[in-house]
């Protein structure tokens, strides 16, 4: 059958599919990411006790890694600018499949880090371009849920990981736990290859036609596809400013801050002190041996996997900011709790399973916010012209952050105590709750394009997207923006 004799339904049932199908393998980069986040927690005991490492040799194999992400990150945008975002995610499989290579056959505790850094650069360029693809490809009814199977994709690959952990836990083999990774790396080089390319990055080098035909595919409608392209048309054409446009004009400076800040905090939660220590910390809490260890780390990855369900189910019905409340609330609550019971020492089966259930309490409590919801905000609230840069720069700061708690918690146990530090990330969950309230904006169901807009317009940033102007206030609004720009 033609195109042009399908009927309606059936080409919006098509492109139903196609779509699902182009969020899938953009999020299945988010399986890569957690698979090397979730891997080292069950393989550090074995390559320390291999290389005899002590735990600051421990703590640069964990956060080398993030060194190597940092680097990824700030590279992405000039990649995925010039490349495409197709064919940054592809450079990226790439590099996670040499990277697992290298990691299993590492000789010595710098070739392992030198691995770690490689795979690094993968997760920093796939953590920068796949939310950023995810939200120009989804349609923004159904963005937020879109960009949440990314973060889905993350704790599934988490969750993978420590089961693989406990399987090849029992001939003590890190190498295959390690290495295994490539395997599915193979499988989404060939899915990205057969992605198509974003029709906003299209459009910013004038191949109108291509974009049509990529919108066509993901929307099925052609009025859907003409109202799509009269939303984006005007500022897709705008080339990206990324340094100038920071220099020069204030209103990006705000939404670069806020990127930036809410990385910060996503990881200031204590999110992956829990994921790349977690054997640790169960041992703190009572659970002697290493196999009870790792299948208490593997109900952390499956409780991780079921929470996130609830930020695709609810992002776009109540919105990005009541999700943040209530998880900030979880998060500290759980750190809180798990830090008084550290203190009054955790010794009996009951202080054992309230132990747990605090850390269960603060892992579904992330995941069903802070996990998700900072990189759908983060690939939102950047204007057009600077959303590469824009959303860059955050991705790069998160993995600084990330690398700066994976290589201090350990020092930090041993200084403040282990009571003080899990009561330390309580009151920061706390304080992240009050940023949310002041600066964030809500960006349910609005277009990117007019939260660019109203950024650049100066509207404070937790009112982008709103419609509270008075005519003659649009108006003036209006002047100031193209003046902006």
């Amino acid at each position: 059958m033609s195109a042009a004799a399908e009927t309606p339904v059936l080409a919006q049932t098509k492109a139903r599919r196609f779509g699902l199908f182009v969020c899938f393998m953009a999020a299945l980069a988010g399986l890569l990411f957690g698979l090397d986040i979730g891997v080292i927690s069950g393989a550090l005991p074995f390559i320390a006790k291999h290389f005899v490492l002590n735990d600051r040799a421990q703590e640069w194999i964990v956060s080398s890694m993030m060194v190597g992400a940092a680097i990824g990150a700030l590279g992405a945008g000039a990649l995925s600018w010039r490349l495409g975002r197709r064919y940054a995610l592809a450079l990226a499989a790439v590099l996670f499949i040499v990277g697992s290579l290298w990691s299993g056959f590492a000789g010595s505790p710098e070739q392992l880090i030198g691995a770690r850094l490689l795979l690094g650069l993968a997760v920093g360029m796939a953590s920068f371009t796949a939310p950023l693809y995810l939200s120009e490809v989804a349609p923004r009814q159904v963005r937020g849920a879109m960009i949440s199977t990314y973060q889905l994709m993350i704790t599934v690959g988490i969750l993978a990981a420590f089961l693989s952990n406990i399987g090849l836990s029992y001939i003590a083999d890190w190498r295959w736990m390690l290495g295994v990774i490539a395997i599915p790396a193979a499988f989404f080089l060939a899915g990205v290859l057969a992605l198509p390319d974003s029709p906003r990055w299209l459009l910013q080098r004038n191949r109108a036609a291509e974009a049509r035909a990529v919108l066509q595919r993901l929307y099925g409608n052609p009025a859907d596809v003409q109202a799509e392209l009269d939303q984006v048309n005007e500022d897709s054409t705008r080339p990206q400013r990324g340094w100038s446009l920071l220099r020069a004009n204030s209103n990006f400076r705000r939404s670069v801050l806020l990127g930036v800040v809410l990385q910060v905090f996503q990881q200031l939660t204590g999110i992956n002190v829990v994921m790349y220590y977690a054997p640790r910390i169960f041992e703190m809490a009572g659970f002697g041996t290493h196999e009870q260890q790792l299948w208490a780390t593997v109900i952390v990855g499956l409780v991780n996997v079921i929470a996130t369900f609830g930020a695709i189910a609810f992002v776009d019905r109540w919105g990005r900011k009541p999700i943040l409340y209530a998880g900030c609330a979880v998060m500290a609550f759980g750190m809180c709790a798990l830090g008084f019971l550290m203190h009054a020492g955790v010794v009996g089966l009951t202080a054992q399973v309230l132990a747990v259930a605090s850390l269960l309490l603060f892992i579904a409590g992330f995941a069903m916010s802070a996990g998700p919801l900072v990189w759908i905000l983060c690939s939102e609230i950047q204007p057009q012209q600077g959303r590469d840069f824009g959303i860059a720069v955050s991705t790069l700061v998160n993995w600084v952050a990330n690398m700066a708690v994976a290589a201090t918690f350990l020092s930090l146990l041993s200084t403040v105590g282990e009571a003080n530090t899990f009561v330390l990330y309580a009151v920061l969950n706390v304080v992240f709750a009050v940023v949310v309230f002041f600066y964030v904006p809500e960006t349910r169901g609005v277009s990117l394009e007019k939260l660019g807009r109203d950024l650049m317009a100066g509207k404070r940033l937790r009112d982008l997207g709103k419609d509270d102007l008075a005519p003659s206030a649009r108006g003036q609004a209006v002047v100031k923006t193209n003046e902006a720009l």
